[in-house]
């Protein structure tokens, strides 16, 4: 499934397209993804001008001059391609071997922009897992699928000081505790695995170990924020990981999977300077966990 970066990225590839366009026509291909299409979808978003093109967390949220706000998710297939009358699904610097079919473009958005330049936002979703949703701008935070969504994890609210708050007292192995939307929304399994071992810090230790009573932070939460920060900025930069089936709106990979540390490295010596250790693999809560246990304490 796309994690934040891979969603960043898609934001960042609609936005120049998107904002300021007049939606001309919308075409629903299917009654439902993974659930239904809200009543009279493509109704209520003809004649809209797109506002911003936004995200929270792993959801991309669409913001028209009125309401409703379109809140989108990729699910574990799902993309977004652009075309015009010039080109379709734009070439990127390789393609991704995946499904283009018509049969699995669910959603169409017809769109002018102020220039008069006509596009084509198409949603195609092979296993159908994504979504798209209404909300009402004034109550978008409490959408049940936002709603209690912790913070993010890209700008400097991310501290150590926070981390050590969030995690006081939590026998929750410290892997568990960055997955938990609740407290951090949108880390997921491979960057997750990444920034514990650019910490140094093991995933199984309980994630109040690492925290103080008597002081607003530890050496510990101050480098794991740091880490986390780091490793998503890294991989917006790359263009995310492009795993199966993620692909950019331009259809182009992005490269931050060739820089994975740990991630799917099982077996190959620890890359971290001056450690004799080599990478394993361990499941938690069902996922597979990547990292050094020599260097990662």
């Amino acid at each position: 499934m796309p994690e934040l970066p891979e969603v960043e990225t898609v934001r960042r590839g609609l936005q120049p397209v998107m904002e300021g366009a007049l939606v001309e026509r919308v075409e629903q291909r299917r009654p439902d993804l993974r659930f239904p299409f809200p009543d009279n979808f493509a109704e209520r978003l003809t004649g809209r001008t797109v506002t911003a093109v936004s995200r929270r967390a792993k959801y991309l949220t669409f913001h028209f001059d009125s309401d409703p706000i379109l809140i989108s998710h990729l699910g574990m297939s799902g993309s977004f391609r652009i075309e015009d009358d010039r080109e379709v699904a734009a070439p990127g610097v390789f393609h991704h071997e995946r499904s283009k079919l018509a049969a699995h473009d669910h959603a169409v958005f017809h769109l002018k922009s102020a220039s008069g330049l006509r596009s084509r936002v198409v949603f195609n979703d092979p296993r159908r897992f994504g979504f798209m949703l209404f909300a009402e701008a004034a109550r978008l935070a409490q959408h049940p699928m936002l709603a209690g969504l912790g913070v993010e994890p890209t700008g400097n609210t991310l501290d150590g000081r926070l981390i050590n708050a969030l995690f006081a007292g939590k026998r929750a192995p410290l892997k568990a505790a960055l997955l938990d939307q609740r407290l951090i929304a949108g880390l997921g399994n491979i960057y997750v695995c990444e920034a514990l071992w650019r910490a140094g810090l093991s995933p199984k230790r309980s994630a109040g170990s690492i925290t103080s009573a008597r002081r607003q932070s530890t050496d510990r939460t101050e480098m794991l924020a740091q880490t986390v920060r780091e490793v998503i900025a890294d991989a917006i930069a790359a263009g995310g990981s492009s795993l199966r089936d993620y692909v950019h709106t331009d259809g182009s990979l992005g490269y931050f999977q060739h820089r994975f540390d740990v991630y799917d490295r099982e077996g190959e010596p620890c890359r971290r300077e001056g450690c004799k250790g080599g990478v394993q693999r361990i499941v938690q809560s069902g996922r597979s966990t990547f990292y050094c246990a020599a260097c990662q304490r």
